[in-house]
């Protein structure tokens, strides 16, 4: 008799043999999202992982984003319906093929636990699994859309949405303390594991010496969630001081918002060419309207860069004022203290090396995505109990 948990799926070289199957629905396969996967995937090696995911191909061809997957244990389903934006009849379409591809797989005894990522993933998802009697099912935000909205109106819709999808069951697992206590304030039952890199890297850096530029560095998709027309005003004023550069590694529909004269935009890089450039720049700046808990800015904290955020749910949770860095509420406020950090390179170095021990304390993948695996089994999960401290 053919093992339930040995299986081939389309496009996997081998049969795989697992204790515990785990579904990931992604709709925008690319950017944070891919990576929360992958280093989750990563972080249960003896699990497989089924992927159903959408393309967003001027962000990134889902063949590009499968290839940063090198584990053995995961496995691919392209949702050819998904598409971003909403549409009644292509959301209807998403909303069948997602249900024929669950279907299959819990026939073949392939569904230990379903997790949603994102709220498009999220809402079409819950759907599926409440009509196929699928219980063991988990949604991760990555960013409260409800924070999204521009208007009164729009808020109010996306928070009835938000609590139109929890009616239909699973559990909400938020990346951050604060996007919790976003989801809590709507009156939805909730948990959180806070996201995590890997901070096993023993490189050092050493205090700045001085340069041409003093530079200034954000990473991620450009879109009205990362708020380019703040990052382009901030660089506004610094426009005439020749010491000073910006750099945004990435690309998106709203690059066109960054004007300024001293603003390099690279493009889509690989993870190793942001990391580089990351630990090349002086300080890591986001003026993010609202986040999960951004990658981007932990790989800053591992890189042993200090912190300029706007204050935020997900960026709060990452600055100990004046320690590792500083959240900044208006214009005026990041550029004071871009000044002051560009006039004190001593306390950059002292604040890079809190940034690295807070993210060894808080933020370390391997710690912190451990807890999903108690999730999908059931047993239960506590949130990190280490926390950082002066020591």
């Amino acid at each position: 008799m053919l093992d339930p948990k040995k299986v081939l799926l389309e496009n996997s070289p081998k049969p795989y043999t697992c204790p515990m199957t785990i579904v990931h629905i992604v709709e925008p396969f690319a950017s944070g999202i891919a990576v929360f996967v992958k280093y989750l995937s990563e972080a249960m090696p003896d699990d497989l992982h089924i992927i159903i995911h959408g393309e967003r191909r001027q962000v990134m061809p889902a063949s590009d984003v499968k290839r940063t997957f090198s584990s053995s244990n995961v496995r691919f389903i392209k949702w050819r319906s998904a598409q971003r934006s909403i549409n009644p009849f292509k959301d209807f379409l998403a909303l069948v093929e997602l249900y024929k591809i669950l279907r299959r797989l819990r026939n073949k005894a392939l569904v230990d636990g379903v997790h949603l990522h994102s709220s498009k993933s999220g809402f079409l998802g819950r759907m599926v699994c409440k009509a196929l009697g699928i219980r063991n099912v988990f949604y991760t935000p990555h960013g409260a859309p409800f924070l999204s909205g521009k208007t009164v109106f729009s808020k109010y819709v996306y928070r009835q949405v938000e609590r139109f999808g929890n009616s239909l069951g699973g559990k909400v697992i938020c990346c951050s303390l604060s996007e919790l206590n976003a989801y809590l304030s709507l009156g939805i039952p909730a948990t959180y594991i806070s996201n995590g890199v890997a901070v096993d890297d023993k490189r050092r850096v050493e205090c700045r010496k001085l340069r041409e530029k003093f530079r200034v560095i954000t990473s991620g998709r450009i879109t009205a969630q990362k708020n380019p027309s703040l990052f382009n005003s901030i660089a506004y004023y610094f426009r005439e001081f020749d010491q000073f550069e910006f750099i945004w590694a990435g690309d998106g529909g709203d690059k066109h918002l960054l004007t300024e004269k001293n603003i390099i935009v690279t493009g889509w890089l690989n993870q190793q060419e942001i990391k580089k450039l990351v630990s090349e720049a002086d300080m890591y700046l986001s003026t993010a309207l609202y986040e999960g808990l951004s990658f981007g800015v932990l790989e800053a904290l591992t890189l042993h860069k200090p912190v300029l955020l706007s204050n935020c749910v997900g960026n709060m949770d990452v600055v100990k004022n004046g320690i590792n860095g500083d959240l900044f509420r208006t214009e005026a406020d990041a550029i004071v203290k871009i000044l002051r950090y560009y006039n004190n390179g001593e306390m950059l170095y002292v604040m890079g090396n809190f940034s690295k021990s807070i993210c060894e304390a808080e933020f370390d993948v391997k710690s912190n995505f451990n807890n999903y695996r108690k999730l999908y089994a059931n047993t239960g999960h506590t949130a990190p109990s280490k926390k950082w401290a002066f020591t």
